[in-house]
């Protein structure tokens, strides 16, 4: 009903083959809750991608294991999921959640980016309340800023259990038709099941305000690298205010999308600045 009411334009996903995708997931499981179905799309037309997990999610009190257990078993996770969604090549930076400093991130990106050449990069946003998440995407924009190649790349923000609402989105994936494996891929994080279960939830709300058919669908904010720079000034994750996320009671959901609109619409002004 919303949807029918508040629904604002979006461009639907395509790819022209060939691309250079590159997936930043601050934790082994962002790149499945933010944009599994895409990558999936895009391994379906032959695109190249890679994702790269800066740490390694040991501070989850999941399954009750110490922080290093934790760490391998996510590490695992993570192949087992990167093998579903057709993944041939990960990077594991392997930064200590929580505990990890700016330079010893730059220095491996710097690399990674180096070799690889992506001319399109999946990425989280300050629109989160994770400290990682905010951290991670702070310190790309800071890697990127200082890239002399940065001019060819696109940048597109996904949503990891806080909506980027209909103020941010301008791009949409329908991935009805891959959402078993998209669902596989997320089964294959045993340790985060709960936290996985709201972001596909997410992803039908997108599919239901979207009026599009499958079930399933996942939200983009879609900018200019100089404008994902411009959003994501490396003073700012300092003074950042947390957004409201999903939580596992369905019903308080409308919350995390109806709160915070100005502060939405005041990071859409600055990237269009």
């Amino acid at each position: 009903m919303a949807g029918r009411v508040l629904r604002r334009p979006a461009a639907h996903w395509t790819s022209p083959g060939g691309e250079r995708v590159l997936v930043v997931a601050p934790h082994p499981d962002d790149e499945v809750a933010g944009c599994g179905g895409t990558i999936l799309l895009h391994r379906e037309r032959g695109d190249e991608v890679v994702v790269c997990f800066a740490t390694d999610g040991r501070r989850s009190r999941s399954l009750g294991l110490s922080p290093d257990e934790m760490a391998e078993r996510r590490r695992l996770e993570a192949l087992a999921a990167a093998r579903t969604l057709g993944l041939t090549y990960v990077d594991w930076l392997g930064l200590p959640e929580g505990d990890w400093c700016a330079p010893d991130f730059h220095r491996s990106v710097r690399k990674l980016m180096d070799t690889y050449r992506p001319s399109l990069i999946y990425a989280p946003s300050l629109v989160d309340y994770h400290r990682d998440h905010l951290s991670v995407a702070v310190e790309l924009a800071s890697v990127l800023q200082a890239s002399p190649d940065r001019s060819g790349i696109r940048m597109r923000a996904y949503q990891v259990q806080v909506p980027l609402t209909p103020i941010l989105t301008n791009l949409l994936a329908v991935t009805g038709r891959v959402s078993g494996s998209t669902r596989q891929a997320a089964a294959d994080y045993v340790s985060q099941r709960g936290s996985l279960e709201r972001c596909m939830r997410m992803k039908r709300y997108a599919a239901a305000f979207h009026g599009v058919e499958g079930g399933e669908a996942e939200e983009f904010w879609e900018l200019s690298v100089d404008s994902y720079c411009r959003v994501h000034p490396v003073t700012l994750v300092e003074t950042a205010r947390a957004f409201q996320g999903v939580w596992h009671l369905p019903l308080r959901d409308p919350v995390s999308y109806l709160t915070d609109l100005d502060r939405r619409r005041l990071l859409r002004q600055l990237a269009r600045a």
